[in-house]
């Protein structure tokens, strides 16, 4: 019933701009209220696992880097006396460490109230997103960038006044952590009952773990404030780049130093992300925004995942001591560390940019010449020509050579630093595999012509 009020709501937004619903915009809508297959991230049981492991995977590397100098912990045996013994240690470690606390509660909200202000203040240039089942269009005001700004413009000043210390965050890491792990469960309880009220829900499975972790409604907002949107490009992301630096602080406070591998995956980080919200209407053309339903994969992610994990680089920097010092580096090696990190960062930005100026403008050149497409019989057209034509995923290639790149700086002592890149490599070909059996359906032979066309993934001629 959810569905079909849904289903009405977008029918409305359609009319109202003017436009009859198309037979393809029909099956959309009509697909939005029927009972979807519990058959992604290994369906009921994988999402029951991935909504509970995921938080322990990262106590155990947070306590190897804190507790053991960023060796990962493991059983000292395979037995189940030994295994037990690892489990209590890290409980340990939880419960004493990372128990939530007052400060942590204090500091993680007013930064969320923070970055919600921002973002409902803030002016900024008003642009349509992509259009959803129906053919209705949401408007976005991109602020990131202005907000970015003066976030880092006031959080340096509140530290030189002395409203609290550069180091605030590493410092009240664990206990925070754990306070944005039960916000996660918290808020994407209120993701639920803000769909079923407002009869938002949509592609339902009627699995409770499931829907849990897929989400409910595409777009879920309150007034003009999209919470997706915000909770995909805000509290998460500055965070982390805010996260470095406070690491970098610590060290700079313990050691005296601030060592050439912090600074460069500090500038990585920092780089990165500034890059993000100056390219800020490209995230509206993504993935997140356009297909995925809003629950505890990307609350889970963008809220507690992206600052506590991505920063893991810097945080082993810190606590891993070779002879009693800070890790160090060669200035050689920093420049071919480097020189990888512009190849992929290059790769990344000007794939994507030409994806998002052709969903933008199709009759705009690609590489000087006029764009190559596959017009699909549902009327939307499949770039061929520019990076598109190499390769169907080089913007994954550039995303998975700049995520090994940011953890070459920590050298080869321990794997805990690589976690981000064993993660985002594995989340890419994944992320893959999804796109490949979305457009499969939903383009059908025309998404098989596209691949009979170019049909390497990430690497011409090998994948």
């Amino acid at each position: 019933m959810s569905a079909v009020r849904n289903r009405n709501n977008v029918e409305k937004q359609s009319t109202s701009n003017g436009a009859q619903l198309t037979e393809v915009q029909k099956k959309e809508l009509a697909d939005l209220k029927k009972v979807h297959p519990a058959n992604e991230f290994g369906g009921i049981i994988g999402t029951f696992l991935l909504t509970f492991i995921l938080p322990v995977v990262v106590y155990w590397i947070w306590a190897s880097i804190e507790f053991n100098n960023g060796y990962l912990l493991r059983p000292e045996s395979l037995s189940v006396e030994g295994i037990k013994a690892f489990f209590a240690q890290l409980y340990f470690y939880i419960i004493t460490y990372a128990y939530p606390t007052k400060q942590a509660a204090i500091i993680y909200f007013s930064w969320f109230g923070f970055q919600a202000f921002l973002q409902h203040f803030v002016p900024g240039r008003k642009v349509l997103g992509s259009p959803l089942p129906g053919g209705a269009r949401l408007e976005y005001t991109l602020n990131g960038w202005a907000s970015w700004w003066i976030t880092l413009i006031v959080i340096p000043v509140a530290v030189y006044f002395g409203l609290f210390k550069a180091t605030i965050l590493i410092d009240n890491y664990a206990p925070m952590m754990t306070v944005v792990n039960i916000w996660s469960f918290v808020f994407t309880f209120l993701l639920k009952i803000h769909a079923k009220l407002k009869g938002e829900e949509e592609r339902m499975s009627g699995y409770f773990f499931y829907d849990f972790w897929m989400g409910f409604a595409r777009n879920p907002r309150i007034g003009s404030f999209d919470l997706k949107l915000f909770c995909e490009a805000r509290p998460g992301l500055i965070l982390w780049v805010l996260m470095n630096f406070s690491i970098a602080a610590k060290q700079l406070e313990v050691y005296g130093e601030i060592s050439l591998s912090v600074i460069l995956v500090c500038c990585f980080h920092f780089w990165y992300i500034a890059d993000y919200y100056y390219h800020e209407e490209s995230i509206l053309t993504t993935m997140d925004i356009i297909t995925e339903k809003f629950g505890y994969m990307l609350v889970y992610g963008d809220l507690s995942w992206v600052p506590f994990t991505y920063c893991f680089q810097c945080y082993y920097l810190y606590k891993h001591l070779v002879n009693g010092a800070p890790l160090h580096i060669s200035i050689g090696y920093a420049i071919f560390v480097v020189s990888l990190k512009c190849f992929g960062f290059y790769l990344f930005r000007w794939v994507n940019s030409q994806k998002h100026d052709f969903r933008r403008n199709p009759e705009a050149p690609v590489w000087g010449k006029p764009a190559e497409f596959i017009l699909t019989k549902r009327g939307t057209k499949l770039l061929c020509s520019g990076f598109w034509g190499i390769c169907r995923h080089l913007n994954y290639t550039g995303d998975i050579i700049l995520s090994w790149a940011w953890c070459l700086p920590c050298q080869f002592d321990s794997l805990a630093p690589y976690f981000y890149g064993i993660y985002f490599t594995s989340l890419d070909l994944h992320r893959c595999w999804r796109d490949h059996n979305a457009c499969l359906v939903k383009y059908g032979d025309d998404w098989r012509a596209y691949c009979k066309r170019v049909p390497y993934n990430f690497i011409p001629g090998l994948v």
